[in-house]
């Protein structure tokens, strides 16, 4: 998926890459803020089921930041909403109730696990704040409207969590 939202990207170029670059690396040192100081999100950590890892977090966790904030940012694109910030609180929104979806799954197919008897509310909480964060971003990134393979991507992510809560 990371190559095909590369090349679907309208305009790639140096600043295209260093967005993902930056919110690789932002969204993988929240992980391990997580996972080691318990700081963010709550006290967890990760199974096999997502490969390789680096300081124990899983090398793809970068990535998938990446695809969510950018699936996400392209959606709020193409809202008529001119408030950036009501974009991205409403992308922070989406972000989180996506989460709810995976949450769930993530437990079954050791993707993480948590050390405390169900998700805490801290979890959801982190989400809404580290996504705002990265969706501001996107934001003063200031990308030129994109194709809609992101969005069928993050269609794609709720149908696919959706179906394996049920």
């Amino acid at each position: 998926m990371l190559l095909v939202i590369i090349f679907s990207h309208k305009w790639v170029d140096a600043k295209f890459f260093i967005f993902i670059i930056l919110i690789a690396v932002l969204g993988f040192t929240a992980e391990w803020l997580g996972v080691h100081k318990y700081w963010i999100f709550g006290d967890y950590s990760y199974g096999p089921t997502l490969g390789y890892k680096l300081l124990d977090i899983p090398l793809l966790i970068g990535v998938n930041w990446f695809l969510l904030i950018y699936s996400v940012g392209v959606l709020i694109q193409y809202s008529r909403l001119r408030n950036a910030l009501i974009r991205i609180l409403l992308g922070a929104a989406i972000l989180v109730l996506l989460d709810v979806l995976i949450e769930p799954v993530a437990i079954r197919f050791d993707y993480w696990n948590w050390e405390s008897a169900g998700i805490p509310l801290k979890n959801y909480g982190c989400w809404f704040g580290l996504s705002i964060l990265l969706l501001s971003l996107f934001e003063l990134f200031r990308f030129k409207k994109q194709n809609m393979a992101a969005l069928v991507l993050l269609i794609t992510q709720f149908v696919f969590f959706g179906v394996l809560n049920l």
